[in-house]
């Protein structure tokens, strides 16, 4: 098929296939993976991350090339999940900041889109590794700007890109030595490469591609269910959401608007890129706030629920609980808010008791998206926000989220285990400067040594180890020191690898697989062999790992 220019049409239904066949994919990519622990994976968090892009192309009812781009580049934005995510997402941006302006996209136009897209995500990484999606990327770009003059054929020009791409990737354990150990190429530009292939598959399909009806859908945090709660405690009865399409680009429409909404309703959430304007209020005049939302633009996916008249079929979720709790609690605006990510009731409450305004459930297999913490921070009432990530693969959605905030300020400190979280909350003094309280906090956690006990979920080499399914594996500032098949084994090999004579507060989380009885046995034996050290026991409740350490 002779194809030489790209139509809004065809790039529409490319992105939309392109998330079809990593979704389609994801569990191949995941299976990649080096790290043999539970985690949020590349390939689902990739997936995750293009699925918001294509919803948002779906939406769009033009085939404006302009429109469509930055559709895909504020979905993938919002929806960015984990690392890998989070440079998928700026591979998006882009891409569109190199297309948009184009009524069709030729070879020369889609190369420098593709250059575009590489020098927007290096960018976004403090220390790019080679071997990993950004060299796949990077190495395709250059291809691209090779070849753009010498064939003209996008279907042509495309499988020559994405066969250079493989080869590339064929080559990535020879850069990074623990894919070579393990025997497999990166996961990230292997999961590039099933996009890619899928765009390159619609060029050969008329008519319109959809999403696949069985892909699973990602619970949104903002626009959830309704709460079951008694009509006497709605205080306002209708959920209004819209989005505005922006005619102007003043950052200063966007706090009127905020300011406007809060004095007709609740639960306000106002997310904004470029061009969209997306808004959620709970109200009894959705009318007016519809009326307000048109003197910025026109409106599209407008959508009025009566909650008092639906709570009776709806469920009351976890994630609606906390926030409605929160609306209540929280009534004067502070200066300074706190969010942490994580998982299990025992920490979760810990960093309650610690100040922590809002918590997000995530952490290992459960990366939050950018768009979770954006909305999380517009229900915590205070003009600056520390976010605590308290997981090196949630870090980068955090910073995501700090450039896209509006009217509130995301300050996040790069925690990357619950023990520096904890620490960093713990070393938190009021009454500073924000630049003091940070580097306070980041102080704090420098003082804390992390150890974890959790499984291995496939078989791998990893640093002169082999390590087999089900194997159990601990792991010191997430590097693998003990791999047993015996959990008491493995956990006093690993207290004597993460406790020394300069230690003197170990504290104990345990998980919820994991009776308190267990865990005081733990305690016994680092008081009995560290009789120097002060041992706390807690509750932790977090899945897949069994015990969580913290050594001072």
């Amino acid at each position: 098929m002779s194809i030489s220019h790209i139509n809004g049409e065809i790039l529409k239904r490319m992105i939309i296939a392109g998330a079809n066949k990593l979704e389609e994919y994801k569990q191949a990519v995941d299976e990649l993976n080096v790290f043999p622990v539970p985690d949020g994976d590349t390939g689902t968090n990739m997936s995750l991350t293009v699925l918001s892009a294509a919803r948002e192309v779906e939406k769009i009812t033009s085939d404006n090339i302009n429109e469509i781009v930055k559709a895909a580049a504020s979905g993938s934005l919002r929806g960015a999940r984990g690392n890998s995510g989070v440079i998928l997402s700026q591979l998006f941006r882009g891409f569109a900041k190199g297309i948009q302006n184009h009524k069709q996209i030729d070879t020369f136009a889609l190369a420098d889109a593709f250059e575009t897209g590489v020098k927007t995500a290096y960018k976004a990484v403090m220390k790019p590794k080679e071997g990993t999606i950004l060299t796949v990327a990077r190495e395709g770009a250059e291809k691209a700007l090779q070849i753009a003059s010498e064939i003209i054929n996008i279907e042509d020009f495309l499988k020559e890109v994405i066969s250079y791409a493989h080869t590339i990737l064929q080559k990535t354990p020879d850069m990074l030595p623990v894919l070579k150990q393990a025997g497999v190429v990166d996961a990230g530009g292997r999961g590039l490469l099933y996009i890619l292939e899928g765009a390159l598959e619609a060029l050969n399909i008329n008519g319109k591609i959809s999403l696949k009806q069985n892909i699973s859908q990602n619970k949104e945090v903002a626009y959830g269910a309704l709460a079951s709660i008694n009509n006497e405690d709605i205080t306002f009865g209708y959920c209004t959401e819209f989005i505005i399409n922006r005619s102007d680009n003043n950052p200063s429409n966007v706090n009127e608007l905020r300011e406007f909404l809060n004095t007709i309703g609740d639960s306000i959430v106002v997310v904004e890129d470029e061009e969209i304007i997306k808004v959620h209020v709970h109200t009894d005049h959705p009318g007016q706030a519809i009326e307000k939302g048109l003197t910025y633009g026109s409106l599209t996916n407008m959508k009025i629920d009566n909650m008092r008249e639906q709570h009776t079929t709806k469920v009351v979720t976890e994630e609606i609980k906390e926030t409605e709790t929160l609306n209540q609690a929280v009534k004067e605006e502070k200066e300074i808010g706190f969010i942490a990510v994580a998982s299990g009731e025992g920490i979760s409450q810990i960093f309650k008791d610690l100040g922590v305004d809002y918590i997000i459930k995530g952490g290992q297999t459960m990366n939050p998206s950018t768009e979770d913490i954006l909305n999380a921070a517009y229900k915590v009432n205070a003009k600056k926000i520390i976010v605590l990530p308290n997981n090196k693969n949630i870090i980068l959605a955090a910073e995501q989220a700090e450039e896209l905030i509006d009217g509130k300020e995301i300050l996040v400190v790069p925690s990357k285990t619950i023990p520096q979280g904890i620490a960093a909350m713990i070393g938190y003094e009021p009454n500073r400067g924000i630049e003091e309280t940070l580097n306070s906090m980041k102080e704090s956690m420098s003082y804390v040594k992390t150890g974890q006990l959790t499984f291995a979920v496939r078989d791998t080499s990893i640093e002169n180890r082999e390590i087999k399914q089900g194997d159990i594996i601990g792991l010191i500032e997430g590097n693998i020191e003990v791999v047993s098949n015996n959990l008491e084994e493995a956990t006093k090999e690993l207290i004597n690898n993460i406790v020394d004579e300069d230690s003197e507060i170990v504290s104990i989380y345990y998980g919820e697989d994991v009776e308190e009885k267990e865990a005081q046995k733990v305690k016994e034996y680092i008081e009995e062999n560290y009789p120097d050290c002060e041992v706390e026991i807690h509750f932790g409740g977090q899945s897949l790992y069994y015990y969580i350490l913290s050594v001072e």
